[in-house]
């Protein structure tokens, strides 16, 4: 270990941790993507409005280093980098006492910078060359590994096993056991898709006990929450399930007797995942934009019918995650029903769409190994590749590995920054409990919000904030003291009537100085329209939790067609909202229009 690592690795403590998504990510030759089969060019009317500019593109593709010399040897790694989870060893046999220490502290450092998880790279050199090692110092490396996690907490489990030059290479996930409610490593995924292209049935068989689909709807009636959607098989508003994950890898999920409760799973797991099963009807698009939107989500899952193909609002979908950068993988269900060559014409289809120009030139991986699952999983955060799964719900043919990418798949944001910080609370659901009285679903952007807390409640339709008290907190369905930074949960507000809030309003803490706004400025993006954008345009504005119409005040040129970008100035038309410079958004009129970000707020008015 360098002297630099060193210095790095002794000073960094539990209390300091970097976040792994501010590092730059280098993706190994192997995740190029496979040639695929010469087919016909799309139609102009199939193709995909642009997305990215060409600056964007040169900017991505710098900052995961594509211009820096690759390893001569692809069977090889990329030379170990001193920040980031992974960490290579040749081996780790016998230490003394100091240098076990000094091990301790440096695995503690990389579980810091992957947010209580790491990869380990057994019997690897730190130029990456993958030396290996005799099959019994293998075995004591790793029960060496085993005692430097037990001492921080943590679990490890071996993810695969090959032949080095020299010997035997193994790859370990380190992960720490939660011991508060903070620990947890939560992440939200939304599941997008064209209508009947089975999301549905996907999360029901991922978070259900372990059965398979019967080919009849038995995993979706699961996930499904009205009876109308049981009756017709198709989703109209947003379900929520979860999966969650052992610190040594099993799914607590799966008992294969019954389905556990929310209360059940978050109590065994040292990983939490959250899918939120979007609709895939253009009737629905509203509801599926403001799940992209307002959840908040750490990735996106894209499903595609191998047998129905990429289709319009395949694509609007892939549109919009594309547009509010959020990393996708994509999910090629139903390979049990599709011919070989609709099977191929939909993977070629795929790959031209991510590669386009429209897409940003994303990199689509077949993930058909646990090898290039790892890659996958440590590569996904840049936003550059995209994998690619194929599966099928009844079979269960490739969900193991789909099951082993959830396992690794890492958290794209560091909300520990933000713990410090005064409570920031945005609702994106209001229900009414008998018993209870009002609450309110959202995710907590910075700070904690606390049981008996008094916050400030609003907007309001005239801008005002009020006080409200907190009289109970649920997590994941259970009764908790609080939530943090980065955690979804559901508040019971004292003395308030469920009219006097709606989706968009936040909480704020008493420290903050609320303020609503009416007007503000944003740099726009024109992704389609059949037209032109002038002044008095009044689209739906998509901003986290607020969805309102917005007026265009003026614009720095008198007119904005597709492709075009402008700094326009916009007033909600109905009521003022919380926003902040530098959030983005997207517009609509009925399919998606554009993007944006607010660049400033303007006449504020405070409480």
């Amino acid at each position: 270990m360098s002297s630099r690592r060193r210095r790095k690795a002794s000073a960094a403590g539990p209390a300091s941790p970097a976040s792994s998504t501010q590092t730059a990510i280098r993706i190994h030759p192997s995740l190029a993507p496979a040639a695929s089969v010469p087919v016909r060019k799309d139609p102009p009317g199939d193709e995909t409005p642009p997305l990215l500019s060409e600056s964007d593109s040169v900017a991505s593709r710098s900052s995961l280093g594509e211009d820096r010399p690759r390893h001569e040897d692809t069977d090889d790694l990329l030379p170990e980098d001193d920040e980031g989870s992974v960490e290579y060893k040749w081996r780790l046999v016998n230490p003394t006492r100091d240098r076990f220490a000094q091990l301790v502290t440096q695995l503690n450092f990389r579980l810091s910078e992957g947010n209580g998880e790491a990869i380990y790279e057994l019997g690897v050199e730190d130029n990456g060359r993958k030396k290996g090692l005799p099959a019994d110092v293998l075995a004591a490396s790793l029960e060496t590994l085993k005692r430097m996690a037990h001492d921080l907490g943590a679990e490890t489990q071996v993810l695969r096993e090959a032949d080095g030059k020299e010997g035997r290479v193994a790859q370990v996930l380190v992960r720490k056991v939660p011991k508060a409610l903070e620990d947890y490593l939560d992440i939200r995924v939304a599941v997008a898709g064209n209508v009947d292209s089975g999301k549905s049935t996907l999360v029901g068989v991922l978070t259900g006990s372990g059965a398979l689909d019967n080919g009849r709807g038995l995993a979706r009636s699961q996930i499904f929450t009205h009876k109308h959607e049981l009756e017709t098989g198709r989703t109209s508003a947003i379900s929520q399930a979860i999966i969650g994950f052992a610190a040594t890898g099993e799914i607590v999920n799966y008992t294969n007797v019954r389905n556990l409760t929310w209360s059940d799973v978050v109590e065994k797991a040292s990983k939490v995942l959250t899918f939120f099963d979007l609709a895939g009807h253009e009737r629905y698009l509203k509801t599926t934009v403001f799940g992209l939107t307002a959840h908040a989500p750490d990735f996106c899952m894209l499903v595609v019918g191998a047998n129905m193909g990429v289709l319009r609002m395949t694509k609007e979908h892939l549109a919009i995650t594309l547009a509010l950068k959020v990393p996708v993988y994509i999910v090629i269900t139903k390979i049990d029903l599709a011919p070989e060559h609709v099977y191929e014409q939909t993977v070629n289809h795929l790959q031209r769409l991510l590669k386009s120009p429209g897409a940003g030139k994303k990199l689509p991986v077949m993930v058909k190994s646990i090898d290039e699952v790892t890659l996958s999983a440590q590569n996904i955060v840049n936003d550059r590749i995209v994998p690619i799964f194929s599966l099928s719900n009844v079979t269960g043919e490739g969900l193991d590995l789909l099951r082993a990418f959830l396992n690794l798949v890492p958290s794209r944001r560091n909300w520990r920054e933000h713990m410090d910080k005064p409570a920031e609370f945005a609702i994106d659901e209001t229900f009414v409990v008998p018993g209870v009285g009002t609450v309110v679903a959202g995710t907590t952007t910075a700070g904690a919000v606390a049981l008996g807390q008094i916050l400030n409640l609003g907007p309001d339709g005239r801008g005002k904030f009020v006080k409200a008290q907190v009289k109970s907190v649920h997590y994941k369905r259970t009764p908790v003291k609080r939530v943090v930074a980065g955690q979804a949960g559901s508040l019971a507000l004292k003395k308030v009537k469920r009219s006097a809030v709606r989706k968009g309003m936040v909480l704020l803490d008493a420290s903050i100085r609320p303020g609503a706004v009416r007007e503000f400025t944003a740099e726009v993006l024109v992704l389609y329209h059949g037209t032109t954008i002038r002044e008095g345009y009044e689209p739906v504005l998509h901003c986290e939790t607020i969805r309102q119409a917005a007026r265009v005040l003026s614009i720095d040129t008198p007119i904005i067609r597709t492709g075009d970008r402008a700094t326009i100035k916009f007033r909600f038309m109905y009521y003022p909202e919380y926003v902040k410079a530098g959030a983005r958004f997207i517009f609509r009129e009925g399919r998606t229009k554009g993007l944006g970000r607010i660049i400033s707020v303007e006449r504020p008015t405070m409480h």
